[in-house]
């Protein structure tokens, strides 16, 4: 029997050169690179190619010299070549033990034969080294080894059963052998589908394993974790049922989120970075993704001239998709699908609740997992421990580690963790707690025992939850899988090309009509508010750097922030008198003081929010001054945010400084700040010496000509012909913009509401096309309206609160046709409200 781990030979003669393992060789490696270097540059290499002088670098290696320079990287091989040997022992004396019972149970009664080969290190090391291996036997077939006890994904197998037996839905469990503190488990191929309504069959499954999961409160079953065979989903790592929801976060929204179907990882689940997004839930993995950070690789390697280098990298696709004719099948365009097997299963399980408990009583005492910091930090940690300056002193490693003393300011849990994470990451480990459902105490992977740590025990978190399942929860949830899987559509394309595929009713448009079609707006915002003791907010699809659409907690920003959000409902409950829109208005500006503060402290945050007015603190100075009337917001607030503009290099009216001048006139015009009347003139005079050219209002030149004048830039000599200056793109743009039917998407961003926005204008300076037009248009949306509802300017039309692509922004667009309210979309003051109002009293709509 062999045992075999991932390698080049490269590593096997650098593992030969001081004694260790191939697979011991990354924590000398960074050494070994160092000494190699210095060792070229010294001439001590001898050979004439560069493989003949790493060669001779392995060969002529004094090992006693280097371990007393590098006494801590001594300690750390020698501990490693231990728990190697250790848990090696271990491996095969607790097979031999069971390998009876394994064949009866894992094999159907059918010996595999010897073991033939064993692929170690198929998971996270903890307790001394030990992780998951899979063993391989004279017949083909493979076993998979856990070094942990497996009992909780025992009583999970009688949850598939149970869940099988109560709906349509067949669910696979795993083959299983329990034993104690370890566990040996089937080992599953991903196989492809067959066609697809095999494909369609797993994306059911899938939802109904999403509404298990999520009712056993489940976390972390990322792509690793699934694997497709055929049209079956089966997760092979069950450990971190009951998790507790750790209250991290006094925002109601963070906390909904956090207890959503959204903590399973099972929906998209996208991380960002400078150098793309990846997926890693359960429905993603997309091989060749680009990563969001910089990964390290090594350079010549197997040379002289190795070296470490940081840079792009993608990610490695995993085998948790169900696959057809050699492709990975899409989730989102099996949506109905996952919806529909979530929504049986949700209903099964409400309807059979009691039985449901008492099954759950039997987890009181498996071992859980608790996740108190992401794994991939922990991972960064050990390898960048590796690095020589930390392993020549263990003072100085101990400093390295103390990294995660300061980022567990705040949180006493974590803080309590630190020693114990410390100890093991020491041992080269992935720090691992434990719980137990029926207790509020963790373990360490040492067993010492933490008490009362857990705000909540997980066997009451659950049972609470399963006696809260109904319709209300149910649409939430669905709503968190609509929006998660939206969040796969890739980079954000503003544009507003897509037409309605089928004709609406015209409702004669009038004030009342739209008011009342506002207020169904407002009330949807309402009902879907989470609320807490101190605030108000929502969940939504937010762009993060206007590139990637992401399922979080909305943000303070003007855009898709609760900000906008609150001046919707301000504007609302002003013209309506209705004190529900006010009250949320007001609840949900409650955290500004507090985020301003933050922003005082921390003048690095102030410049990664920008000034921008829709992105930045000029959109959020614009919303907080609109309602100093309405809500009585202190002018203080305003001055503040005022104070804390910042420049930047940027133009565009959303991020840069062409909406920071729009944003602070009105806040003069508003407040009658001088100061920001001052700042108002200099990005004003800024804007007016960068050279632009192109694009659109939000995020172009037009947004920038549109704040400084086009009579006055074309004053400065720009071309204002038919035949390629302005004049003719006024003329094409008048031509083209208000086609005769409206758009599907009915946001201010990209959608109808910012269309109509256009007309009104027109209509304001005495065009008559416009104004029929803008009549016909407002009837067809209230037609719209009425037959299907809202639909936003997001990844398949879901429903989100924000004010660019969301629900804020319809009702806000609404109340400006019924009643002239200042466009938002101009960043205007109170005091520019629109004429149109007055000429369709009038004109009667005609």
């Amino acid at each position: 029997m062999t045992t075999t781990a991932p390698g080049q030979d490269w590593r096997k003669a650098l593992g030969e050169s001081v004694g260790i393992d191939t697979g011991h060789v990354r924590i000398a490696l960074r050494t070994l690179v160092l000494e190699l270097g210095r060792a070229r540059s010294r001439d001590a290499l001898r050979g004439d190619t560069p493989q003949e002088r790493f060669a001779d670098f392995c060969r002529t290696l004094d090992r006693d010299d280097l371990f007393e320079r590098y006494p801590v990287l001594a300690r750390l091989l020698g501990q490693a070549a231990r728990q190697s040997a250790d848990s090696g022992r271990e491996l095969a004396d607790r097979f031999a033990a069971d390998r009876a019972q394994i064949t009866a149970t894992v094999f159907d009664g059918v010996d595999p034969g010897d073991p033939v080969a064993i692929e170690v290190g198929q998971g996270d090391a903890h307790r001394g080294g030990r992780s998951v291996s899979v063993l391989r036997f004279a017949d083909g077939r493979r076993l998979v080894y856990r070094p942990r006890s497996i009992t909780l994904h025992a009583h999970f197998n009688d949850h598939l059963a149970w869940l099988s037996e109560h709906t349509s839905i067949t669910l696979r469990a795993l083959r299983l052998l329990p034993r104690d503190g370890y566990g040996w488990l089937e080992f599953v191929a991903p196989t492809p589908c067959a066609d697809m309504a095999a494909a369609n069959a797993f994306y059911r499954r899938l939802g109904a394993l999403l509404a298990l999961v999520y009712t056993l409160d489940g976390t972390d079953m990322h792509c690793e974790n699934l694997i497709a065979c055929g049209d079956h989903p089966v997760l092979v790592d069950i450990e971190t049922l009951f998790h507790p929801t750790s209250p991290i976060t006094d925002d109601p929204a963070g906390l909904a989120l956090a207890r959503s179907v959204h903590r399973t990882a099972l929906l998209p689940l996208v991380l960002l970075g400078d150098d793309g997004a990846v997926d890693i839930s359960g429905v993603g993995g997309d091989d060749g993704a680009p990563l969001p950070a910089d990964v390290v690789s090594w350079v010549d390697a197997g040379t002289d001239r190795m070296r470490l280098a940081r840079g792009p990298g993608t990610a490695a696709g995993r085998h948790n998709r169900p696959v057809l004719d050699g492709k990975p099948i899409e989730p989102t365009d099996h949506e109905v699908a996952l919806l529909a097997g979530f929504d049986l299963a949700y209903d099964a399980i409400a309807a059979h609740r009691d039985e449901l408990l008492d099954l759950i009583d039997a987890c009181a005492d498996d071992e859980t997992r608790v996740i108190a910091r992401p794994t991939r930090l922990y991972a960064t940690l050990l390898d960048e421990s590796t690095h020589p300056d930390v392993l020549r002193d263990p003072a100085d490693r101990d400093r390295f580690f103390s990294a995660l003393d300061d980022l567990s300011q705040g949180h006493p849990v974590l803080r309590a963790l630190v020693q114990h994470e410390i100890r093991e990451l020491w041992a080269g480990d992935i720090p691992l707690f434990t719980t137990r459902p029926g207790t509020r105490d963790l373990w360490t992977s040492t067993g010492e025992r933490l008490p009362d740590l857990l705000p909540c025990d997980g066997l009451t978190a659950v049972r609470d939850k399963i006696t809260a399942m109904g319709d209300i929860d149910r649409c939430d949830q669905r709503w968190v899988i609509r929006a998660a899987l939206g969040s796969r559509s890739g980079p954000v394309r503003h544009s507003g090309d897509e037409r309605r595929r089928s004709p609406s009713t015209l409702v004669p448009p009038d004030q009342q009509r739209l008011l009342t079609a506002a207020c169904g707006i407002g009330d949807m915002i309402l009902a879907h508010a989470s609320v807490g003791p101190d605030r108000t907010n929502w969940m939504g699809l937010e762009l993060v750097d206007d590139r990637y659409w992401a399922v979080m907690p909305l943000g303070a920003g003007l855009s898709t922030g609760y900000t906008g959000v609150a001046l919707f409902l301000a504007q609302l409950g002003e013209l309506t008198g209705g004190t529900r829109y006010l009250d949320a208005a007001r609840a949900a500006l409650r955290p500004i003081s507090g985020l301003l503060r933050s922003f005082a402290a921390e003048s690095d945050l102030v410049h990664a929010v920008g000034p921008g007015g829709f992105h930045g603190l000029g959109g959020i100075a614009y919303a907080l001054a609109r309602m100093t009337s309405s809500l009585e917001v202190d002018t203080r607030l305003v001055d503040t945010v005022v104070s804390l503009m910042p420049d930047c290099e940027e133009f565009a009216i959303v991020d840069g400084i062409a909406g920071a001048a729009a944003a602070m006139r009105a806040v003069h015009a508003e407040t009658g700040s001088t100061e920001a009347a001052r700042l108002a003139q200099r990005y004003t005079d800024r804007l007016s010496r960068v050279p632009l050219s192109g694009g659109g209002f939000a995020r172009g030149a037009a947004g920038a000509d549109w704040v400084l004048g086009i009579p006055a830039r074309g004053a400065a000599g720009a071309d204002m012909s038919w035949c390629s200056g302005v004049a003719g793109m006024v003329l094409s743009g008048a031509d083209t913009l208000p086609g005769p039917e409206p758009l599907w998407d009915m946001s201010l961003c990209h959608g109808e509401l910012g269309v109509l926005e256009a007309l009104v204008v027109l209509a304001d300076r005495g065009r008559d096309d416009a104004r029929s037009l803008l009549t016909r248009r407002t009837g067809l949306l209230l037609g719209t309206l009425d037959q299907r509802g809202p639909r936003c300017g997001t990844p398949g039309g879901v429903p989100s609160p924000g004010l660019l692509t969301g629900l804020a922004g319809i009702g806000y667009g609404l109340l400006r046709l019924g009643f002239g309210v200042p466009s938002v979309l101009s960043l205007a003051p109170s005091a520019e409200r629109s004429r149109w109002e007055h000429r369709r009293g009038e004109d009667g709509w005609a």
